[in-house]
This record gives C-alpha cells, sequence and structure tokens, in this order.
C-alpha cells in the first residue's frame, strides 16, 4: 500500500489501529488518507475522554481545548504527556506525544476534505463530551449510572459511530462515485446505520467492561420494566432475566447491518476496493451478533470475540464474492443465517 500521509503518521495509524489498518489497506486511494486520519483524531479524543486520570472537568476542557485546535479555532493545545505516560501500548504513547502533528496533517487535504472530518470529529467529541456529563470520569465514579432510555442510546451510537458512517458516505461520493440526489439521501440514512450497527455491537458486548467503569449503556427504563437496575447487569445469574431485552437489543443491531448490508448493494460492481472495505465489518459485525445470542455476555471472562481464523476464512470468501456479480449479497444472506 503506497504511503497515506507521511511515514510518521502513517507509523501511528498502523501502530494503533492494525484490525482498521487492515480495511485502509483496501480503501481506494483517493479517500484512504482522510479515513485514516479521521481514525486518529478521533482516537486522540477517545483516549483523553477514557483516561484515568483527571476529574471530569478537567477531562472535559482537554477535549473542548483539543476541539478547538482540530478545528482550526485555536493554537493552544494542552500538554498531554501524562496522559502519554499512563498508556501501555507505546503507539498510543507515541500518539499522545505526537497530537500536534496529527492535527497539522489535515493540511495535507483539500479544504473540502478537511471540513467533512472536522465535522465529523466534532460530533464525536460532542458525545464523548456528553458521556464524561452523564457518567463521570473513569476514576471518579463509585456507582453505576446508566442511560434513561432507547431514544438515548440511538443518540449515542449516532454521535460515536453513525457519524462516521456519514463521513464515509460523504467521502465515497466526493471522491467515488454519482448519484443523483435521491440515491445519495438514502445513502447518506443508509451509512449511518452502517455505524450504528457496529457501536451498538460493542455496546452489547462489553456490558461487563462498561459495568467496570462505572457505565450502562442498557438504558435504565427498559430495564427497569423487567425489574431490573443497572447494578443487576453484574450478576451473570440475571442473564436470563435480561435475555429478553438484550435479545430485543441484538434484534435492533441486526436490523442495523441489515441496512449496512443494503448500502454494500448501492455500491456499484466496479468499485471493488469500497465493497471490500465494507464487507469485513459487516461479515464478523453478524458472527458476532450469532455468538451473543447463546452466550451469557454478563460472564466477565467469557468476552465474545470472533477469532482470527475466522477472520481469516470470512475475507477469503469476500474476496471471492467480490468477483462474481451478487456474490457479495449471497455471502451476506448466508452469513446472517448462520
Amino acid at each position: 500500500m503506497s504511503g497515506l500521509i507521511n511515514p510518521e503518521i502513517d507509523t501511528l495509524l498502523e501502530d494503533t489501529s492494525r484490525s482498521f489498518f487492515l480495511t485502509l489497506k483496501v480503501l481506494p486511494k483517493r479517500m484512504r488518507g482522510q479515513v485514516g486520519l479521521l481514525y486518529l483524531l478521533a482516537r486522540v479524543a477517545d483516549t483523553i475522554a477514557d483516561t484515568k486520570t483527571g476529574t471530569e472537568k478537567q477531562l472535559i476542557e482537554a477535549l473542548e481545548t483539543y476541539g478547538d485546535v482540530a478545528q482550526g479555532k485555536s493554537s493552544s493545545l494542552p500538554n498531554f504527556s501524562d496522559i502519554a505516560a499512563l498508556q501501555e501500548n507505546e503507539g498510543e504513547q507515541r500518539l499522545m506525544q505526537n497530537v500536534d502533528k496529527v492535527i497539522s496533517s489535515l493540511e495535507a487535504f483539500d479544504e473540502d476534505d478537511q471540513e467533512r472530518m472536522r465535522k465529523c470529529l466534532e460530533i464525536i467529541i460532542g458525545g464523548q463530551i456528553l458521556d464524561l456529563q452523564r457518567f463521570g470520569s473513569a476514576n471518579e465514579t463509585d456507582s453505576i449510572g446508566a442511560l434513561n432510555n432507547s431514544q438515548e442510546l440511538d443518540d449515542y451510537a449516532y454521535r460515536v459511530a453513525g457519524s462516521v458512517g456519514e463521513f464515509w458516505t460523504s467521502m465515497t461520493l466526493a471522491h467515488q462515485i454519482s448519484f443523483n440526489t435521491e440515491k445519495e439521501t438514502k445513502m447518506y440514512g443508509l451509512g449511518v446505520r452502517f455505524g450504528k450497527a457496529l457501536q451498538m455491537i460493542n455496546i452489547l458486548r462489553d456490558i461487563p467492561e462498561d459495568l467496570r467503569f462505572g457505565r450502562c449503556y442498557i438504558p435504565a427504563d427498559p430495564l427497569g420494566e423487567i425489574n431490573l437496575q443497572p447494578a443487576d447487569l453484574i450478576d451473570p445469574k440475571n442473564m436470563e432475566k435480561f435475555r429478553p431485552l438484550f435479545q430485543k437489543n441484538l434484534d435492533i443491531a441486526a436490523s442495523h447491518l441489515d441496512a449496512a448490508a443494503e448500502y454494500i448493494a448501492m455500491l456499484p460492481y466496479s468499485q471493488f476496493r469500497l465493497r471490500a472495505a465494507c464487507m469485513l465489518p459487516v461479515l464478523i459485525g453478524q458472527r458476532t451478533l450469532s455468538l451473543l445470542r447463546t452466550s451469557n455476555v454478563l460472564e466477565q471472562n467469557n468476552r465474545v470475540k470472533v477469532l482470527r481464523p475466522e477472520i481469516k476464512r470470512l475475507r477469503n470468501q469476500t474476496l471471492r464474492a467480490l468477483v462474481i456479480p451478487g456474490g457479495c449479497q449471497r455471502l451476506l444472506r448466508k452469513n446472517r443465517d448462520i
């Protein structure tokens, strides 16, 4: 793969996104660098929001200041050396030591693409700030907070992931394909649901981990309807009582994944790289949902994960399907029913 932005930033990207880097490798060249840079910009914000030091107020101020610098509204970047020192992964340490270089890399792209990246980053940071306001920082809380209702869950999924599907679509329409207004509108809607699908799967898979940091993304209102409180999800014995609500949320994620499959079907047959980049996350998502339906997700030491041999199998199936007209849709339908 040719360089994305420059050797230093490309190395940061590869070191902090080994799985996502596989997707970047197959993306069309005209949008590869922009997608990769947005990932790094968002990863910086994630790292700030999830740091185990600092109060809620301090972390929100750091996110706001970082956002202002990324948006070009300020040049006063905070010192992230303390956050960098906390990172166990060397790649993440280097990322936080080079935030200024990541932001300055925006200048490698034209103004329209910069605006697309900044718009998405602003939405993501807004979601992270809202999260801190709801739950507090990771080192301050000694109780479990929860979202209130399904609308808040859907809004959160949009802010941190649906917005990325929106960005991905804007890049696709700007650089790869041309649709009429009606098809563009449809594609944007499906792209948002594509992002929401992947975020919902992460939320449903990571319930014990989130609870450990005082966060419950399963809303309190529907939990109350089955006589459960967020803290009850700590006990794996409550899984059977929780399962009907869990299955309902799995169905929502599955419906979003169906929208993602429809999104892929809209991509012209000639767009091999775009279809390849979209296929694997959906196939892995479908398989993850299948595993979640039969697992006790509340078991802290039983995190559902699609293993590398199966990912390799899905990748090989994708490569075969890409060269056959209609092959991708057949593979997605087959994998959905497993």
